[in-house]
């Protein structure tokens, strides 16, 4: 399974490639912290609101940050987890995630320039 960070996540959220996740139950908890205030979604991206939902779903217990337990069943996700959780409690809350995937998505710019940049390789005869 793959899991898409662009923004968080798209997140960790983001680092992180497609997701193919299931939709929480109705009943799920929204995490305060992660909520967004009705005025504010409307000028949130698609990829931010994929990867707001996609936290929310991680978040099993509803405590609006994600351990190491409730990410363990994802790879990259866990490969990413000590770079994301840069207060270093052992957590990632979801500004942490927003954060390491900006800086994922520019370093995956800075790449992309390069290679668009550089010679290209002339065959040989």
């Amino acid at each position: 399974m793959r899991i898409r960070f662009s923004l968080a996540v798209s997140a960790m959220a983001a680092a992180l490639g497609s997701a193919a996740l299931a939709t929480p139950p109705a009943a799920a908890p929204v995490p305060p912290a992660v909520s967004a205030p009705a005025e504010s979604q409307a000028t949130l991206s698609k990829g931010e609101i994929k990867a707001m939902r996609e936290f929310k779903m991680l978040d099993f217990n509803g405590d609006g940050k994600l351990s190491r337990t409730e990410v363990k069943l994802f790879p990259r996700l866990a490969a990413a987890f000590d770079d994301a959780d840069t207060d270093k409690d052992g957590y990632v809350s979801y500004e942490e995630v927003r954060a390491f995937a900006a800086k994922y998505r520019a370093e995956r710019e800075h790449q992309r320039a390069a290679q668009a940049t550089a010679p290209a390789s002339s065959p040989r005869p």
